[in-house]
């Protein structure tokens, strides 16, 4: 079945859904273990390979910008809604908007104190882009498959039950405990497992280096 601009309802939707496998890059420790990385530019490929260069045959803008602070932990995150469009070249019409909302950290209490972030918005906007060009199925045999990506959870009760009764690191099995700054604040054993994500610290700021270097 075509839509109004003569394209089949699922035209675009095929021509984005497989992810090349060195655009992937599983995560092997934290909350998302077991789940897989899309690196960002190949969305940036995939867009400019079927509408042309940003800015002709593909565009956003960035429509609000603001810090969300924590209470409980005093911490602060940077979220972007943006809007996606894309060149109709059958009608020389840009599309409706295609919303999106991401976050990142911008400041965040670790070990030696709280670290705030440069890149916040950089990386919020990469956040929001990505969930934009998911509406049109860019990514989407990642996104379809069980448990694949941060936006599902484990089912297994047991497994979830032998997790909590042993914390420890779900990378390198190092037993979890809580923290204590040098300002005197302490992080307990089950505010640190959903801090860092069920890491230890050591491993937990190793794989926001590695995010950050594949972001950048």
């Amino acid at each position: 079945m075509e839509n109004a601009t003569g394209m089949g309802n699922l035209e675009l939707y095929q021509q984005f859904r497989a992810v090349p496998e060195n655009a992937q890059r599983a995560i092997t420790g934290g909350r998302l273990k077991g789940k897989t990385e899309i690196n960002p530019m190949w969305r940036i490929k995939a867009l400019t390979e079927v509408f042309g260069p940003c800015g002709i045959g593909w565009k956003y803008e960035i429509t609000k910008k603001w810090l969300q602070p924590c209470e409980k932990t005093g911490e602060i995150a940077a979220f972007v809604d943006l809007n996606l469009y894309f060149l109709d070249k059958s009608t020389g019409t840009w599309s409706e908007a295609i919303p999106g909302t991401g976050g990142s950290m911008f400041c965040a209490n670790e070990r030696n104190g709280p670290n705030c972030s440069d890149e916040c918005y950089k990386m919020a906007t990469t956040d929001a882009l990505s969930v934009a060009a998911k509406a049109l199925g860019v990514g989407a045999d990642i996104y379809w498959q069980a448990d694949s990506t941060k936006y599902t959870t484990d089912a297994d009760p047991a497994q979830q039950q032998g997790k909590a009764k042993k914390p420890v690191c779900a990378k390198c099995g190092r037993p979890l405990q809580g923290l204590q700054f040098k300002n005197g604040q302490t992080i307990t054993l089950e505010q640190a497992q959903i801090k860092f994500d069920g890491l230890c610290y050591s491993c937990w700021k190793k794989q926001q280096a590695t995010q950050k270097e594949a972001q950048a």
